[in-house]
């Protein structure tokens, strides 16, 4: 019960927050509509309101203070805004429309699962060759780490570029640069798993005789589990960011990526908003789902709280 307590009061305090951030982003675009509706604005000229800042406008203007949380393309989106936005583009349209969050939702989360899928197994298998020569482990693991010092907002412009010139179109560029995003964490994670067993358990298993396979299987992977969905969590985030960046400089026309873009085209910041907390849910609910994975996983091998 403390619990709850605690989470809604900082969820309390954010909205709070976020309603008070409202007036002062959006009260010049407020006050210029009244003025045109001919309502009485103080300062009486549109120079002097221009000079003066925005607690300044505030103080004098209070009664705008409620229309700031109410604009059609304001500044700063309110959250009952953005609530009833979410609302209606997930509830309110079938799923087919090409309006619906749930249909763009579907086109990035195809996008993000396939690339995650890539990443996540081609993590492991480096992870699995570095840990056993050192030769993978003196060049793969710094080529992994140098890969991640690029930027993908610079980056997936020449991935996607590359592979339409080939004639690769589609879902695969866009979990191409999915898996880019989501392998690091993979193979950094599962890297520090395998070499998690101590010296005692690795001269046990020498005691009873036992290969470097069955090593690997009875103790190193096992012991691995833990790390590898803890990195796992984060590469399906990555994985995400990924698909939606993946599908800004194609200029798609379905994916969360591209409600972004048209609500920055057309200046629909509740759109945008809209989308933007369509895309946290939709990573909060994939890391909660593989929490679940884990938690049944190890509860299963013994290894659960």
């Amino acid at each position: 019960m403390k619990s709850l307590f605690a989470v809604l009061t900082v969820i309390a305090a954010i909205v709070a927050f976020w309603y008070a951030a409202c007036v002062p982003m959006n009260i010049k675009g407020v006050l210029v509509a009244a003025e045109r509706a001919g309502v009485e604005v103080t300062p009486a000229t549109a120079k002097d309101r221009r000079n003066m800042g925005e607690i300044g406008l505030i103080v004098g203007n209070t009664f705008a203070i409620p229309a700031t949380w109410a604009q059609d393309r304001p500044r700063l989106p309110a959250p009952h805004q953005v609530a009833i936005e979410l609302w209606q583009t997930t509830v309110g349209k079938k799923i087919t429309s090409k309006r619906s969050l749930v249909y763009h939702g579907w086109v990035t989360l195809s996008a993000t699962l396939l690339g995650f899928a890539i990443g996540t197994g081609l993590g492991i298998l480096l992870a699995v060759g570095i840990v056993h020569s050192k030769v993978m482990d003196m060049s793969v693991m710094p080529w992994a780490i140098v890969s991640q010092t690029i930027p993908i907002i610079a980056l997936a412009p020449m991935i996607i570029v590359v592979l339409y010139s080939i004639g690769v179109q589609g879902i695969i560029p866009k979990a191409v640069i999915s898996a880019y995003l989501s392998f690091f964490p993979v193979i950094v994670g599962m890297v520090k798993g395998l070499r998690s067993p101590d010296s005692m358990q690795l001269d046990l298993l020498r005691t009873y005789n036992a290969s470097p396979s069955q090593g690997f299987w009875k103790l190193r992977l096992p012991a691995s589990l833990p790390y590898l969905f803890a990195s796992l969590k984060i590469g399906i985030a990555a994985s995400l960011v990924g698909a939606i960046v993946g599908e800004l400089p194609t200029g798609a026309v379905a994916g969360l990526g591209a409600r972004l873009l048209a609500g920055s085209y057309y200046g629909q910041t509740v759109q945008i908003w809209s989308a933007l907390f369509a895309a946290a849910l939709l990573a909060a609910s994939l890391v909660a789902l593989l929490g679940l994975v884990e938690r049944v996983m190890l509860k299963r091998m013994g290894m659960g709280a």
